[in-house]
């Protein structure tokens, strides 16, 4: 990577302003010629394609309960190589996680602390004026690994307001590197499981553009490029094999499934595999040159009429999953199961090879890391492997049906969550996102 090196854009908890400022940074640094890639710290399938239109690069997610630390690296060596700049955005708080042995946290610090990311931090000032700088004080002398290179204001109320936090932050001698004004931002539309994904915002080259020029106007990009620190990467290691469920992969994509990790894609892609992308929605049934079918999560609640009337998506389907493995993810496994009732009340018949019966009627959100284990040899791996993942929908199973169990699961800290998912045949399927293969020797 090139001097520039890597930054962290965190704050104290959600809704501070970290989607606005990165948004901000990426266009307005892409329109200045700066190679920037971005990354979303922890699983978040929705602003890595947002980072993506902003930057005309991949998305990239770097998670480190989740990912082996040798994936990691990888995935921040590739993402390095190319660009000038790399800005990570953190969720949550900065030091939000679970609790787990140091550096395994699921932390935006833990990326900090390993790869020397120094921290923007987006400090949402409303109602407050020097009790901000007490505020910064405490996250630069929280953890001495983690570095506060500069802080962003959002949410100044006036010219007077603005100076009265810059003041009282001087003598903590960390430079203020902008401050937004309230209402400075566009709205970014968004629906229960976030922002309106990338592809549906109706004029998202404007809403970027917009961003760009708040940038612009309003932080000094200047000093956040002085800010940015080069990685501290340890030697290459091969990545750990995500192993692909076939060699020609049937992938449903469209706006009912889009829920699938950048490098788990590309892990199946360096095994061998090709992809042939297929959709539900314009009535497509998987391609019978294919040898497995994944159907990623997504908004299929949304979609369920649509996906009820797909004849030939589910005939299809059905063919396809009497002679080659079919998995879903969880909008995937809703639509595997017999029925979805979405948000109105109304049933829908899904594809039926699998019995269960998920509503969004009923809505309550089931949200955190999880570790599965697999039941039996499938397309995820064989009996007994672990693998580690999340599970974040409000979905719920009315009537779980009397097909086997495809995994068990622990949460986040290990305690027991029982068995999840089905398997019949073929076809299986969970709530459960697959994020990487357990493998920790790294």
């Amino acid at each position: 990577m090139s001097a520039l090196g890597g930054l962290v854009v965190a704050a104290p908890r959600s809704g501070s302003g970290k989607t606005t400022v990165t948004l901000g940074l990426l266009a307005a640094f892409a329109a200045r010629g700066v190679a920037v890639r971005a990354a979303k710290i922890g699983p978040d399938y929705i602003d890595t394609a947002f980072h993506a239109a902003a930057t005309g690069r991949p998305g990239l997610n770097l998670d480190s309960w989740a990912m082996p630390a040798r994936l990691r690296d990888a995935l921040l060596a590739e993402a390095a190589a190319g660009a000038d700049l790399l800005l990570a955005e953190g969720a949550m708080g900065l030091f939000d996680g679970i609790p787990a042995p140091g550096g395994r946290r699921g932390s935006a610090a833990d990326l900090c602390a390993r790869h020397g990311m120094p921290v923007l931090l987006v400090l949402d000032v409303a109602g407050q004026a020097q009790t901000a700088a007490a505020i910064l004080r405490g996250f630069a002398t929280h953890d001495p690994a983690v570095r506060i290179a500069g802080v962003v204001l959002n949410r100044i109320g006036s010219a007077r307001h603005e100076r009265l936090v810059t003041e009282a932050m001087a003598p903590l001698g960390i430079p203020v590197l902008g401050a937004l004004p309230k209402d400075a931002a566009p709205a970014l539309p968004e629906r229960h499981l976030g922002l309106v994904q990338a592809e549906e915002h109706a004029d998202l080259a404007a809403t970027l553009a917009a961003l760009a020029r708040m940038a612009e106007a309003h932080l000094n990009l200047d000093g956040i490029l002085a800010a940015a620190a080069p990685l501290a990467l340890p030697p290459p290691q091969p990545p750990v094999a995500l192993r692909p469920p076939g060699q020609r992969i049937a992938l449903a994509r469209d706006a009912a499934f889009s829920f699938l990790y950048s490098h788990v894609l590309a892990g199946w892609r360096a095994a061998g595999a090709t992809i042939i992308p297929f959709s539900p929605l314009a009535d497509e049934a998987p391609p019978e040159d294919c040898d497995a079918c994944w159907l990623p999560g997504g908004y299929p609640e949304l979609h369920a009429g649509r996906l009820a009337s797909a004849a030939r998506f589910r005939a299809g389907l059905a063919r396809f999953a009497t002679t080659r493995p079919v998995h879903g993810e969880c909008g995937g496994y809703m639509v595997l199961g017999a029925g979805l009732t979405d948000a109105a009340g109304v049933d829908h018949a899904m594809a039926g090879l699998l019995a269960h019966r998920t509503s969004f009627a009923k809505r309550r959100l089931h949200l955190g890391y999880r570790r599965a284990c697999l039941l039996a040899d499938g397309p995820l791996g064989l009996a007994g492997q672990h693998l580690r993942g999340h599970e974040f929908h409000y979905a719920t199973e009315t009537n779980p049906g009397l097909d086997p169990p495809f995994a068990t699961l622990t949460d986040g800290e290990g305690r027991a969550l029982g068995p999840a998912g089905s398997r019949r045949g073929q076809v299986s399927g969970s709530f459960f996102h697959m994020i990487a293969t357990e493998d920790f020797r790294a």
